[in-house]
């Protein structure tokens, strides 16, 4: 019996199909547990299930990554997937319209990729470039597109109606669309590996103080996803254990 191998793109072809579902289920959900979280029942079955993938599958090879890993190349791995994320930032500053800020972030992005080698070594912040965030979740907030509803995605975590189709933009722009599957499949596990591995300190101290996890989660993702739309100072990215990836 042959089987198909997976790749990322399989994933990509799906993401927009998931989305649509849960858009769809929103509309239809007449469940009034929170405000911003209509969908709760359903996002805590989900929450659930990402929990047993990172307690069983995420969360114990991040620790065996993080134990066999020099913390210099940690670092620079971390650096890396940084810097390519830029690419969406700079895209991102353009549809917003922020011309002066993707001038900046093109800089940063150009400094670290030549001079930082690729963005292994992060030169431009040393240099007084600040990291600045952007993504197509914000750009649609930008242009006037509610946040709507709290949605936790399978596999990625906390998102809201409004950004998981950013999510799925965001992924189109990454510059690992444009490698092979296998190759695009490397750079993907090692990305969600990576992220996995700065989480670990945060969820400890997650574990340890929130009464209830997934309040924790909802409400600090969305208080900073619309600080973040409104332009609000830059803040230390979301660290807390989303089972996410920054693409």
């Amino acid at each position: 019996m042959k089987y198909q191998s997976f790749s990322p793109s399989k994933l990509n072809m799906t993401l927009p199909l998931v989305i649509f579902f849960l858009i769809f289920i929103s509309g239809c959900s007449t469940t009034n547990t929170s405000k911003n979280d209509p969908l709760e029942p359903m996002n805590r079955a989900i929450f659930g299930f990402n929990e047993i993938v990172d307690d069983n599958i995420l969360k114990p090879v991040a620790k065996t990554y993080k134990y066999i890993t020099p913390d210099p190349i940690e670092t620079g791995v971390s650096n890396f997937f940084s810097n390519v994320g830029e690419v969406s930032t700079i895209t991102n500053d353009v549809l917003q319209l922020k011309f002066s800020q993707a001038a900046y972030d093109l800089a940063r992005f150009s400094i670290n990729t030549t001079i930082g080698i690729l963005g292994i070594f992060d030169v431009a912040s040393s240099m007084g470039f600040k990291k600045n965030k952007e993504d197509f979740g914000q750009t649609l907030g930008y242009w006037g597109l509610p946040q709507g509803p709290y949605l936790v995605i399978p596999f990625f975590g906390p998102s809201s109606i409004r950004d998981a189709p950013g999510l799925y933009a965001d992924m189109q722009i990454s510059p690992a669309e444009q490698l092979h599957n296998k190759e695009e499949l490397a750079f993907t596990t090692l990305k969600i590996v990576d992220i996995r591995a700065r989480l670990l300190r945060a969820t400890k101290i997650l574990d340890t103080a929130a009464k209830d996890k997934y309040i924790f989660i909802r409400e600090s993702y969305l208080q900073q996803r619309e600080m973040l739309v409104n332009d609000g100072k830059n803040t230390e990215e979301f660290e807390i254990d989303v089972d996410g990836v920054d693409y």
